[in-house]
């Protein structure tokens, strides 16, 4: 018989009781809802909006800018300046002897020191920086026109120019139709002594400009703190005129035929009018002029050369109720040079060089500026500057005293150092027991003394070249005949290359200094020196080579009897230093160069020197040299 089959159930679980069932299934639709609200809520929530915070209102404050007064570079110097303020006297003593030495009075300095600026090339028409109270002096060539062009000119023309400017109350517009040099110069005082014609354009930057037919049209400030009365006195070769507060007050010619031309303009009634000689003409006295204290008036002068040849210009100075020395053969009185400022010290050497003893002196009476009696905001006094070359130098080192060595095992010993061999150091106990010890185990300390201490040997060569330079062209107005004359230009320069084995890796200094000789005198004067830092490698074959610029040196005789004058090849001074200072070598062709080193090292280039290395003035002209009529007064 067939069974029957119990029915199909419908629930979840077997067995489960209902209840239990439903709760289960209300249990998940109610997570399945809430999830789906979740995600809902999340992808459809609205992003907030940034609203930004209402602005502040600061207040905005003015800045200034800040205002830095900034100092125009120069080019450095190996001397240290001191600025200091020079107390004015009130009234120079003109009757002193001339203090011409170093150190001696305001033009030689101040306890040794000189007082001088930096003025760059010093010619005896001045120099390219002003420092104050310097004429300012402007080169005309008349051999061109304004624009450069070359124009028929000769002697008697360029007089007429002249007397037509002079006489037309130096009215500018006559010097402006011919060529104006684009460099001006500054001197202090007008004093070139018998100088070659063709140096004044030289002077000026104009070396292509003729020797003949210019002339230099200075200007500037008369003014004394003090009432004063004096006049000048000038020689003029071939012209030079003064003028004071618009008024003409002196005018000096060589030639008496251009002294008659410029009489209808200005003439001396004085008793003393070309009696005296200054250099190898005679002197004429100026008007006597009276300044009140502390008023400025303007003050023109022109000097000026018409045929070539040597040249000669002096303006000196008498101050009414003084007496003046009487130091030439031939008579005549020494008057101080006039002079706006102190004549710097270089510029001195450059006057001297020429002037014969007893024509000028250049150190003492009066100096004509006095800032104190202007606005201070327009016009400031410049401050004299102290040169203080002599720099401290550090004591060289003693490699062969006693000092404690240090292994890299910390053991120490005192002991002299003595020779380092390869690689081996040779050392000496106190009690000169010999010790030998590997270098590469001392300390760093010890190894970089032993560097220093073990210099190369050096073998140093000085060089020197000469060209002789032609002779300027010959006047076409002075004729065939000139007097002997011979210029030459220098190069100098050095080699030092290492003779010994091994490497030397610290750098090196090397400085060579040439000199030369007074034709007419005892003394020396320094032409160039040069310097350099080095390393001896295999690159450079372990030598090093430098070289200076051109040097120009010049001898000449003033007239065909009279002794030859100026500056020979003289010498040299060779060093060598380590980084730390120390000496290594050195090779001189004089032994004083090098036993007054540091002397030596206080000089600059046309500095003359004697034979302890002392700054000195340069050999003077002697009476040898002058004109018949000027050495006999007649």
């Amino acid at each position: 018989m067939k069974k029957k089959l119990p029915k199909k159930t419908t629930g979840v679980a077997k067995g489960a009781p209902s209840g239990f069932v439903i709760s289960l299934m209300v249990h998940a639709a109610a997570f399945l809802l809430a999830g789906m609200l979740v995600v809902f809520t999340v992808h459809q929530k609205e992003e907030k909006k940034f609203v930004p915070p209402k602005p502040v209102d600061r207040p905005k404050m003015k800045l200034k800018k800040p205002k830095v007064k900034v100092k125009k570079s120069s080019k450095p110097k190996s001397t240290t300046r001191i600025v200091t303020k020079v107390k004015r006297a009130s009234m120079p003593d003109i009757q002193l002897p001339e203090m011409s030495g170093l150190g001696e009075g305001l033009g030689g300095g101040i306890g040794g020191f000189d007082i001088i600026p930096d003025l760059g090339e010093i010619t005896p028409f001045g120099a390219k920086m002003n420092t104050g109270s310097e004429l300012k002096g402007t080169f005309y060539n008349f051999n061109r026109n304004r624009r450069g062009s070359n124009i028929p000119m000769a002697p008697e023309q360029m007089i007429d120019i002249i007397y037509d400017f002079l006489n037309k109350d130096w009215r500018p517009s006559i010097l402006a139709r011919y060529y104006r040099s684009p460099e001006s110069l500054y001197t202090p005082t007008i004093c070139v002594p018998t100088t070659m014609s063709e140096l004044a354009p030289e002077a000026f930057g104009m070396d292509d400009a003729e020797g003949y037919c210019w002339g230099v049209h200075y200007k500037g400030t008369l003014v004394y703190p003090e009432d004063i009365r004096f006049r000048f006195w000038g020689v003029g070769d071939k012209v030079l005129a003064v003028n004071v507060d618009g008024k003409t007050v002196l005018i000096c010619a060589y030639r008496s035929d251009d002294r008659s031309i410029f009489s209808t303009i200005w003439q001396s009634n004085d008793s003393k009018d070309n009696i005296y000689y200054f250099g190898e003409h005679r002197a004429r006295p100026s008007e006597w002029i009276d300044l009140k204290a502390g008023e400025a008036v303007d003050l023109e002068i022109f000097l000026g050369d018409t045929n070539g040849g040597l040249v000669y210009h002096m303006l000196s100075v008498e101050v009414e109720g003084e007496e003046y020395p009487m130091e030439r053969a031939g008579g005549g009185p020494t008057f101080p040079v006039f002079k706006t400022s102190v004549i710097p010290r270089d510029m001195q050497d450059v006057i001297y060089a020429n002037l014969y003893p007893g024509d000028a002196t250049l150190t003492n009476g009066p100096v004509f500026n006095d800032f104190a009696s202007l606005d201070a905001e327009s016009r400031v006094e410049p401050a004299p500057v102290m040169e203080l070359n002599d720099e401290p130098e550090l004591p060289e080192a003693d490699y062969a005293a006693m000092r404690v060595w240090t292994s890299l095992a910390g053991k120490e010993i005192e002991a002299k150092f003595r020779v380092l061999m390869g690689q081996q150091v040779i050392l000496e106990s106190a009690r000169r027991k010999q010790i030998k010890f590997p270098l590469n185990q001392l300390s760093p300390e010890d190894r970089e003394f032993i560097e220093f201490a073990s210099p190369p040997k050096l073998d140093i060569n000085f060089f020197k070249k000469s060209t002789q330079v032609p002779n300027p062209p010959v006047s076409p107005w002075v004729g065939a005949n000139q007097r002997p004359l011979q210029i030459f230009d220098y190069t100098f320069g050095t080699r030092v290359k290492q003779t010994s084995s091994g490497a030397y890796n610290r750098k090196l200094f090397v400085e060579y200094t040439a000199v030369g000789e007074e034709v007419d005198g005892d003394n020396y004067v320094l032409l160039d020196r040069g310097s350099s830092e080095f390393l001896l490698t295999e690159e450079n074959k372990r030598s090093h080579e430098i070289y200076g610029e051109a040097v120009r040196i010049m001898r000449i005789a003033y007239r065909d009897s009279a002794p030859m004058r100026g500056t020979k090849y003289g010498g040299y001074l060779v060093t060598v230093k380590d980084e730390r200072g120390n000496m290594i070598a050195h090779d001189a062709s004089h032994d004083f160069l090098y036993e007054n080193l540091s002397k030596l090292k206080k000089l600059r280039p046309n500095n003359h020197f004697n034979k302890r290395c002392e700054r000195v003035i340069p050999a003077r002209p002697t009476e040898d040299s002058r004109g018949p009529g000027a050495v006999n007064g007649n």
